[in-house]
């Protein structure tokens, strides 16, 4: 089997991450922050030593900013629908994902103003145009990478706009955390929703929202309120980090394997992840385009986008070549709008949509070249 379905989740797991869940459940299975008893005290610690791992890896001064949720999705929720209200204007691009299109749409409906920069075809922001519309917008939200063609876009720049505007600058880091090299205090990015589950190698239902030092939380109310385990005595939510947004039960275990993912990722360091990366989508980009009734999608450089490629076969629906794939090759990877109808719609490939191969940290160059080759036979039948 060659599986190149990363861009939805990394798979394999480092036996690392493993191996922490299961010493979680076996030794450290109290409630994090919530009791004085040892095995309580024990799960707080497993979930700090996590902060300070994604601090480490995403660039965060304080790990107290840190803030864990579900996954990437749940993350850019807070940060939306917890600072735009009615009359706001919120700027956006023309690739990103439903899970800031879908609750932007319905912040529009009652009442935020929504513009979108459109991108050039092969998924670039248009940077002149983002600095014309971004002026007066309380918020400037923009994907990292894409998850359709792994198009990185120029966020240092972007964050500058944003505040030159007056605007917080929120990024999408589903696609690049623990892939690419990231630093939000250095670049000034105030919010940056991550996903656990893909590049920083954690499980499912793992992700979070880091808060740059610069940010003042009172502008970003919390998404819900509950029990946090501090000011028991107390009814109302509390205002310091990372309790705020961070109410309910954690979850101890996939938050321990997430910090494990993160270490593992921040040994092998994210520098050499990225040159593996680059490494695979060299020769599978080149080897798909040399192949007669095959289309790319997105940056000829490897160095433009992380390892995800996206194409189409002239004549052959994305549906039979995904199926090919899977039942005649034994290939694992995703087909059709990837939940991104608005990148499609930008590249030219809506409402088909395309073939998505993203090669991931365990992926080989010989798996690349299986890859292509199967390509090649489906696309000469």
């Amino acid at each position: 089997m060659i599986y190149l379905d990363n861009a939805a989740t990394s798979w394999p797991k480092p036996p690392e991450v493993k191996e922490a869940m299961i010493r979680f459940l076996d030794t450290s299975g109290g409630n994090p922050g919530r009791s004085g008893h040892q095995m309580s005290v024990d799960a707080g610690r497993v979930v700090y030593q996590a902060r300070e791992s994604i601090a480490k890896l995403l660039g965060a001064s304080d790990p107290l900013r840190v803030i864990f949720t579900m996954n990437a999705t749940h993350a850019i929720n807070i940060a939306l629908v917890g600072i735009l209200k009615p009359g706001d204007r919120v700027v956006t691009t023309g690739m990103e994902h439903n899970s800031v299109m879908r609750p932007l749409r319905e912040l529009e409906r009652k009442g935020t103003e929504v513009a979108v920069v459109p991108c050039d075809p092969n998924g670039m922001l248009n940077i002149s145009a983002l600095e014309e519309t971004a002026v007066g917008a309380r918020m400037v939200v923009v994907n990292h990478a894409s998850n359709v063609v792994g198009t990185i876009q120029d966020i240092e720049t972007a964050t500058r706009i944003a505040h030159a505007a007056g605007a917080v600058m929120v990024v999408d880091a589903a696609q690049t955390a623990g892939a690419v090299p990231t630093d939000v205090d250095a670049i000034g990015v105030d919010l940056l929703a991550f996903a656990g589950h893909k590049g920083v190698l954690g499980p499912s239902g793992t992700g979070g929202l880091v808060i740059g030092s610069d940010f003042d939380v009172d502008r970003m109310e919390p998404l819900m309120r509950g029990g946090t385990g501090s000011n028991s005595g107390r009814e109302h939510q509390p205002e310091y980090l990372p309790d705020k947004y961070e109410s309910g039960t954690s979850n101890g275990v996939g938050i321990a394997g997430l910090g494990a993912g993160a270490r593992f990722v921040l040994d092998k360091g994210v520098e050499s992840v990225r040159k593996h990366g680059v490494a695979l989508t060299k020769p599978l980009t080149e080897g798909l385009k040399s192949i007669k009734g095959v289309r790319l999608y997105g940056p000829r450089d490897p160095e433009e986008r992380t390892a995800v490629v996206s194409f189409t076969i002239n004549g052959a629906s994305v549906s039979q070549i995904g199926l090919r794939f899977q039942e005649d090759f034994g290939i694992m990877c995703r087909v059709g709008l990837h939940c991104a109808p608005a990148a499609h719609k930008t590249i030219g490939t809506y409402p088909e949509g395309t073939v998505r191969l993203s090669p991931g940290l365990f992926t080989t160059v010989e798996q690349v070249e299986q890859t292509v080759e199967a390509v090649e036979r489906i696309a000469r039948q």
